[in-house]
């Protein structure tokens, strides 16, 4: 009887395909976001760019930085700044586990999407390595005989 209500579905405010191309995503999280009233409507309204944003680690918290969230169009001079950094929420053993993947290999965080899950915004980070181009060439490659292989398919069908 203690069913699990389902909620509306997440919804993806912005996401950076910029990353999923550049990097191997080794691992990803889930972070709440600390931001302000003009923020969530800036959010909301689907004015966010997260192209070349990385989180970093300072003091033991993580901060999201370079994302771009333009000020609210109905906003006054209490708007937000667009490119300030902004706090994520994240447990302690994420932090620390993040921290020393960070310090010990050559790896990086950074966001892949801001989802609003119900009346949250949350971001959805992920422990990066950078790709070499020859890697960036194998994944194009692999993709176009994909692609093929489905359309030979489709063709013999008709």
């Amino acid at each position: 009887m203690n069913a699990k209500k389902k909620g509306p579905a997440d919804r993806v405010l912005a996401s950076n395909r910029k990353a999923r191309h550049d990097y191997h995503i080794l691992e990803t999280l889930e972070a709440g976001m600390v931001l302000t009233g003009t923020e969530v409507k800036a959010a909301r309204a689907g004015k966010i760019q997260l192209k070349d944003s990385y989180v970093t680690i300072q003091d033991g918290q993580a901060w999201l930085v370079n994302a771009h969230f333009s000020p609210y169009s109905h906003g006054n001079r209490e708007n937000h700044e667009p490119e300030r950094p902004r706090k994520l929420l994240l447990h302690r053993r994420e932090i620390d586990r993040l921290m020393g993947k960070l310090q010990t290999t050559g790896l990086t965080v950074v966001p892949l999407a801001i989802v609003l899950q119900g009346p949250w915004i949350k971001a959805e980070v992920a422990l990066v390595q950078g790709k070499k181009l020859y890697d960036k060439r194998e994944t194009e490659r692999r993709k176009t005989q994909e692609k093929e292989a489905r359309e030979a398919i489709k063709q013999q069908r008709w």
